[in-house]
C-alpha cells in the first residue's frame, strides 16, 4: 500500500467518524423527544477505505400503524369514560345520593308515614316536601343533562378547530418533505415533525396513511373517506349554542361524509370525535329519556280518578303543563322531567292545603272529612310499586314499577360506567405495548449511543495516530530525498 492510498484511507476515516459522531450527538441530545426517530450513519466500503453514503432514519411502518390505532381507540375510550363518570355525577350525585330513585323512595317512606298517622297535618306536610325534593331532582337532573350535551357540543366543535389546524399543518410538513425529496435535502426532521403530526390526528379520528411517490403521504379514515391529498379535505361542524331536552345536534362532516356516533360502553369509536357524538347523543339523551320517563310515572302514580261517572282521571300531586289531560301511556315527552311541577292546590308554598294529598286534590274522596281515612294515601304508596309500561332507552317498553324502574336507571348508566373504565384499561395497555414496541425500535437508547461515541472517539485517535505516522514517514522520505 502506497504512503499516498493510505492517507487518503486515514483522512477518509476521519471525515466519516466527524460525520457518525455528529449523528451520535444528534441522537443524545433527542433522547428525551419522544417525536424523535434514532438516526443510524450507513457506511459503506469502497476502494480505498469507506465512505457514509446515507443517514438512515429509524422506522417501522406497520408498527407505526398500529400504534395510530391504538392510540384511536384509547382515546375514544376514554372520552366515553370520563363522560360517563361526568354524567354519573351530574345527575345522580355522589354515590347516587341524589339520584331520582333515592329521592322517590324517601317519598314513599313519608307516604307510608303519613297514611299511619292521616290526622298529622305535619306529616302531610313533610310528604309534600318530599315530593318537591324529588322535583328538584327530575328538573336538576334534566338542567345537567342538557348543560352536558351543550358543554360536549362545544368541546366537539373545539375538537374540530383543532383537526382542521393539524391538518392545516401538516400540509406544511408534507410539502416540506416532498420539497427535500426532490431537492436532495436533509428531510428527516421533517418526517419526525409529520409522524408527531399523525399522532395528533388520530386522536381525533382513526387515520391510515399511503404513501406515494417523493415521500408524499394521503390521510384516509377508517371508512376509506380521504381526511388529506394533497391538501387537508375540511372537516366541518356548526355547534348549537344551547340544548334543551327536544335539541338535535348537528353532525361533523369530513369532506362531506358524516362522522357517525359509536355505540356500547366498550365502545366503537376510534378517535375522540366519534365518542363525544355517543356521549352527546346516545348516553346523554338516554339518560333524560329515562329522567322523562320517571316524570310520567310520578304522574300516573298520583293520579285521582273521579269515583263518580265518567271516572276522569286527572294529575293529582304532580302535574304538567298538558293538564287537566293525562300524559300518553307508552310514549315518550321529551323534557317532562323539567316541565313537572307540584300541584299547588297540595303546595303550602304556593298557599296550598297539604290535607287534600289525604282527601284528594280534584275529587273529594272523603266527604265526610275522617281524620283517619287513608285509602287514597295508601294508593299511592302501592302505585309507586305498581307495574307501568315504561319506554326503554332503545324505544322499546318495559312493564316495571317506577321505583324499580328508577333504580334501574342508576344500574344502566353505572353498568355503562363499569364496562367503560375496564375497556379503557384494556385499550389503555395496548396502546402502551405499541408504543413501547415502536419505542424500543426507533428511539434512541442513551447508554448505546454513549457505548458508539466512545468506539468512535478510539476510531478517530486510531486514525489520528495513523495520519501522524504517515506524516512521519513522509518527513523521512523527504528527508532522504534531499
Amino acid at each position: 500500500m502506497s504512503l499516498s492510498t493510505a492517507l487518503n484511507i486515514a483522512q477518509n476515516s476521519l471525515l466519516n467518524t466527524q460525520r457518525q459522531t455528529s449523528v451520535v450527538s444528534r441522537n443524545i441530545a433527542n433522547v428525551y423527544n419522544n417525536d424523535y426517530a434514532r438516526r443510524t450513519a450507513v457506511l459503506s466500503s469502497l476502494a480505498p477505505g469507506a465512505k457514509l453514503i446515507e443517514i438512515r432514519r429509524a422506522t417501522d411502518a406497520a408498527l407505526f400503524q398500529q400504534n395510530l390505532s391504538a392510540l384511536s381507540g384509547w382515546t375514544a375510550q376514554s372520552s366515553v369514560m370520563s363522560g360517563l363518570e361526568r354524567l354519573s355525577i351530574s345527575v345522580n350525585g355522589v354515590e347516587n345520593a341524589t339520584s331520582p330513585a333515592k329521592m322517590i323512595s324517601q317519598l314513599q317512606e313519608a307516604l307510608q308515614l303519613y297514611s299511619s298517622t292521616p290526622s298529622n297535618r305535619t306529616l302531610g306536610e313533610n310528604a309534600v316536601e318530599m315530593a318537591r325534593q324529588v322535583l328538584g331532582t327530575l328538573n336538576q337532573g334534566t338542567n345537567a343533562v342538557q348543560a352536558f350535551r351543550t358543554d360536549m357540543d362545544g368541546q366537539i366543535g373545539t375538537a374540530v378547530g383543532e383537526l382542521n389546524q393539524l391538518l392545516s399543518d401538516f400540509k406544511t410538513v408534507n410539502d416540506a418533505v416532498i420539497k427535500g425529496t426532490n431537492s436532495g435535502r436533509d428531510i428527516l426532521d421533517d418526517l419526525d415533525r409529520r409522524d408527531a403530526l399523525l399522532k395528533k390526528i388520530s386522536e381525533y379520528v382513526p387515520i391510515s396513511t399511503i404513501g406515494r411517490a417523493n415521500n408524499d403521504l394521503m390521510i384516509v379514515t377508517a371508512d376509506g373517506t380521504t381526511l388529506f391529498e394533497t391538501i387537508p379535505r375540511h372537516v366541518g361542524f356548526e355547534p348549537t349554542a344551547a340544548y334543551g331536552a327536544a335539541t338535535v345536534g348537528n353532525r361533523i362532516t369530513v369532506d362531506g361524509v358524516p362522522i357517525f356516533k359509536a355505540t356500547g360502553a366498550n365502545t366503537s369509536a376510534s378517535g375522540s370525535l366519534a365518542a363525544m357524538l355517543q356521549m352527546r347523543d346516545s348516553y346523554a339523551t338516554g339518560m333524560q329519556a329515562q329522567l322523562d320517563e320517571v316524570a310520567r310515572g310520578l304522574i300516573k302514580a298520583f293520579s285521582e280518578t273521579d269515583p263518580n261517572p265518567p271516572n276522569d282521571t286527572l294529575p293529582g300531586l304532580f302535574t304538567w303543563p298538558g293538564a287537566p289531560a293525562m300524559p300518553a301511556d307508552g310514549t315518550l315527552i321529551n323534557g317532562l322531567a323539567g316541565l313537572i311541577t307540584l300541584n299547588a292546590l297540595v303546595d303550602p308554598q304556593q298557599g296550598g292545603n297539604p290535607e287534600l294529598l289525604r282527601d284528594g286534590i280534584n275529587f273529594d274522596v272523603n266527604p265526610n272529612n275522617h281524620g283517619s281515612f287513608n285509602g287514597l294515601l295508601l294508593g299511592f304508596v302501592n302505585a309507586l310499586d305498581a307495574p307501568v309500561d315504561f319506554v326503554t332507552v332503545d324505544g322499546t317498553t318495559v312493564s316495571s314499577g317506577l321505583l324499580n324502574y328508577a333504580t334501574a336507571s342508576i344500574s344502566w348508566l353505572e353498568d355503562a360506567r363499569k364496562t367503560a373504565n375496564g375497556a379503557a384499561e384494556t385499550k389503555g395497555a395496548l396502546m402502551i405495548r405499541t408504543a413501547e414496541a415502536l419505542s424500543n425500535l426507533t428511539s434512541v437508547n442513551e447508554d448505546e449511543e454513549i457505548a458508539l461515541m466512545l468506539e468512535l472517539e478510539r476510531s478517530y485517535a486510531a486514525s489520528a495516530k495513523m495520519m501522524q505516522i504517515i506524516d512521519e514517514m513522509l518527513k523521512t522520505l523527504l528527508n532522504v530525498v534531499r
